[in-house]
């Protein structure tokens, strides 16, 4: 009898944790579930309900003095050569990849260890989840939470629709936000319209679209529109975004 009890008051200890366990599973399962379906909220709408702003438009209304422009046109209403000279400029494997350009990343570190960078290593996909969601920067905690979206985005919507967002929150110039701000304020006609040369002269200052300027071209911004229009008739011009 006694040895019975002795073990019986040895083995309750064990039961503790035990449920410590069990209760910090339900609550790690809990929170994934939590931040799957926040995610899905977050992120979900937008595939058919137009942003009516963006993170970088209310950062831009509040540290800008200047008028800030955005508006939200359809796919219909913006030049095809305007999404075919961002692609060729920005990602040209945007049709074809998960959200992330793996050899570009690969190429940018590589870069970065010899003390320059290069551009493109962020995909389209990641500059919608940056320009709709976040902020400015290049931290890791921000580079982290643009790659969790980007998966989402990608997940979510289809690839028509990512390349509609990202053309109507791109910043084309200071204040400037989207095709339709473009052409109502920097060529005065619809984003409709858009020429190749005057796409290209477009995505040309996204890299800086506050210090570059579309009206008043450098000769890099020169140089780098030829460039995107010889990459444009390589790719073989708006028929390279047929199947999206």
């Amino acid at each position: 009898m006694d040895g019975q009890l002795f073990r019986h008051t040895r083995s309750k200890p064990t039961a503790k944790p035990r449920g410590f366990v069990r209760r910090l599973f339900r609550f790690a399962a809990w929170s994934i579930l939590l931040m799957l379906v926040t995610s899905i909220v977050i992120v979900l709408p937008w595939r058919w309900i137009p942003p009516p702003t963006t993170a970088f438009v209310i950062r831009e209304n509040i540290v800008s003095d200047s008028p800030v422009h955005y508006r939200w046109i359809p796919w219909s209403e913006i030049s095809p050569q305007l999404a075919i000279a961002a692609v060729a400029a920005e990602d040209q494997k945007f049709p074809f990849h998960n959200g992330f350009d793996l050899n570009a990343i690969a190429e940018a570190i590589e870069s970065n260890r010899g003390g320059s960078r290069v551009r493109g290593a962020s995909t389209i996909s990641q500059q919608v989840a940056k320009n709709l969601f976040l902020w400015p920067g290049q931290d890791f905690i921000r580079k982290g939470v643009e790659a969790y979206l980007t998966l989402w985005i990608e997940l979510l919507w289809p690839k028509r629709r990512i390349l509609e967002v990202y053309l109507n929150v791109a910043e084309f110039g200071s204040g400037i936000f989207g095709a339709w701000a473009a052409g109502e304020h920097i060529f005065g006609k619809s984003a409709h319209e858009f020429t190749l040369r005057e796409a290209a002269i477009l995505v040309s200052v996204l890299p800086s679209p506050k210090r570059m300027s579309v009206l008043h071209p450098s000769d890099y911004v020169r140089g780098r529109a030829e460039q995107i229009e010889e990459a444009v008739r390589a790719l073989g011009g708006a028929q390279y975004l047929a199947g999206l």
